[in-house]
């Protein structure tokens, strides 16, 4: 017969250390879920924690990457899996041509051009230092193919997206600050083969913020 030795009940828990115990765990449980899960999985930064340490930022590509394959798959059951060969065939001559007569004709006017290349799968931001309300002019092509962008701007503890686009050549217009940050692109190349992003911008801004 085996014989083991019974637990002196003076060394056990009491009730009281129990519960104590349970709420400081559920406590410490809800502190990281708010400073480290939320911030580094959904983008969602209640404490500004996430921010100063870069979990946010994290969060966000995390968030956007999960949105952009989901777009990806309904638009190609959507297109019966065709929807890689045709944008490309259209979009690089078309972002060719546009990126050429870009350059000829309005880049000197422009106060600062940024140009990248992404090779498939990469993503690349670049933001500009805005105040509320201050406007930039910009205009961006993409060479030799298209791109996913996301048009975005943070600080002052917000958040926002201004505008999403899926296999596009390029895009131009003007980015108002809904409120003093960070604003600008982020872009992804879901295409086939290397595809050169180029930006040119002017306005009111005080820094253009690159990788």
């Amino acid at each position: 017969m085996h014989n083991g030795n019974k637990p002196n009940l003076d060394d056990l828990p009491t009730s009281a250390q129990l519960i104590k115990s349970t709420i400081i765990a559920a406590v410490a449980a809800v502190v990281i879920l708010v400073t480290v899960v939320l911030p580094s999985e959904y983008g969602i930064d209640p404490t500004g924690i996430g921010k100063a340490v870069g979990l946010a930022e994290m969060g966000e590509i995390k968030v956007q990457l999960a949105e952009e394959a989901e777009a990806d798959r309904l638009l190609e059951l959507q297109n019966n899996g065709t929807v890689e060969e045709q944008p490309n065939l259209g979009g690089g001559f078309f972002s060719v041509f546009v990126g050429a007569a870009h350059a000829q004709t309005t880049k000197p006017e422009w106060t600062d051009q940024y140009s990248v290349t992404l090779t498939p799968g990469e993503g690349i931001e670049a933001k500009l230092v805005m105040e509320e309300g201050a406007e930039a002019e910009f205009h961006w092509v993409a060479e030799n193919g298209v791109v996913n962008f996301d048009l975005h701007g943070d600080g002052s503890g917000q958040n926002i997206s201004y505008q999403k686009g899926r296999a596009v050549a390029g895009d131009e217009g003007v980015l108002t600050a809904a409120f003093a940050g960070n604003h600008g692109w982020f872009w992804r190349n879901r295409d086939g083969q290397d595809v050169t992003v180029t930006l040119y911008v002017r306005g009111d801004y005080s820094e253009m913020k690159l990788p």
